[in-house]
């Protein structure tokens, strides 16, 4: 008979906000503590007790762990961020883990939780992913056009060029590097017209072509997503104040109904 008002009483703690900040101080704190780590003159003077309040923050995500297993049941299963925190715990547990201890670090990874509950981080984090599946088909433009781009740059500059455009992979690279407009002229550009002097009819264009335009188009979809997310929120809004007021109406219109005096016979 105990074990559901002990489920009750934990599902009441994790929901409680003292609990979130809790969390959060003690993932700000860790955070601190792992960027202490790369310090060799502070491991020097206090690495014992960095590695102990390590320790001790482990333990607490671990308590963090059980509870809400214990309190959601299989519904821990059903939210992406608790399976993201049990894979980082679970990590953290791998006795003689060697490499993979590096994985810890992404305990701080955890901040991420601030987007649930800031209306403009959630706004942007929907807009982008909402904006995925039109990104997909620009960036499978943009491999079209860099896949084109190495292929020639290869076989027109390759053999005088062979650092930047001796292979595929080379003059990928060195086109990626020109559409970020990163030493694209003096660095690249410019030397290899000296060499072809009519080489800028190929990077002009593809300057023009990846640069201005099919980057912008990857912001013009962030953009219009974002606002689509900001509208679908205001909507939801609206709607939900609207319901607010038709219940608050209705049970005036029923209090109103109890308190008007019978009709006369």
């Amino acid at each position: 008979m105990s074990s559901p008002s002990l489920q009750s009483r934990a599902i009441a703690l994790i929901s409680h906000n003292l609990f979130s900040t809790a969390v959060l101080s003690v993932v700000l704190f860790n955070a601190a503590l792992l960027g202490a780590e790369t310090s060799q003159s502070v491991m020097a003077r206090a690495g014992g007790v960095i590695v102990l309040l390590d320790r001790l923050c482990l333990s607490f995500f671990v308590a963090e762990l059980l509870v809400k297993v214990f309190a959601l049941r299989w519904g821990y299963l059903r939210d992406g961020w608790n399976l993201f925190d049990f894979s980082i715990v679970a990590i953290s547990l791998m006795p003689g883990a060697g490499g993979l201890t590096v994985l810890r670090a992404m305990r701080v990874l955890r901040l991420l939780r601030v987007i649930s509950v800031a209306p403009t981080l959630r706004r942007v984090v929907e807009g982008l992913l909402n904006a995925l599946p039109g990104m997909g088909s620009v960036f499978l433009l943009m491999g079209v056009i860099f896949y084109i781009g190495a292929v020639m740059t290869t076989k027109l500059f390759g053999a005088a060029f062979p650092e930047w455009f001796g292979g595929l992979g080379r003059s990928a690279y060195s086109l990626f590097q020109i559409m970020t407009l990163e030493s694209w002229s003096m660095g690249i550009v410019r030397p290899v017209m000296e060499v072809f002097p009519y080489a800028w009819l190929f990077f002009v264009p593809f300057i023009l072509v990846t640069t201005f335009a099919v980057v912008n188009l990857v912001v013009g979809l962030m953009v219009n997503s974002m606002q689509d997310a900001h509208q679908a929120e205001a909507r939801q809004q609206t709607d939900s104040y609207r319901d607010d007021v038709l219940s608050r109406l209705t049970e005036i219109e029923a209090a109103m109904k109890r308190l008007a005096p019978p009709p006369p016979r």
